[in-house]
């Protein structure tokens, strides 16, 4: 599991390596254009449902931190979708691979 710290008092989220190493990808391109906007994902059922929204601007905190030492092969595409839904009013979702690859397919 990969841990995404955030804000001054260090809340961590838990994520997948994978996805985590995407998120990252596309928040850093945001916040090196300058632009802030919520990152959002759901809870898992299993961890007790829910959603989570958070503010990310160049003057909150964050560190993303991986157990594995190399980053995995990036997924162009699914880069191209979470920095897609970056661009509207709600803010980036991060979804799984295999959602990105469908909301591609239905374009």
């Amino acid at each position: 599991m990969a841990r995404l710290i955030y804000g001054h008092a260090a809340q961590e989220y838990e994520f997948d390596e994978r996805t985590l190493s995407h998120v990252k990808i596309a928040v850093v391109t945001k916040l090196r254009r300058h632009e802030s906007f919520l990152l959002n994902w759901q809870i898992p059922v299993d961890l007790g449902g829910g959603r989570v929204s958070l503010w990310i601007s160049r003057e909150v905190p964050m560190a993303f931190v991986f157990s594995r030492p190399a980053p995995p092969r990036l997924n162009e595409r699914w880069l191209e979708v979470l920095l897609q839904s970056s661009q509207r009013t709600g803010g980036m979702v991060v979804v799984s691979e295999e959602e990105a690859e469908d909301i591609l397919a239905k374009r």
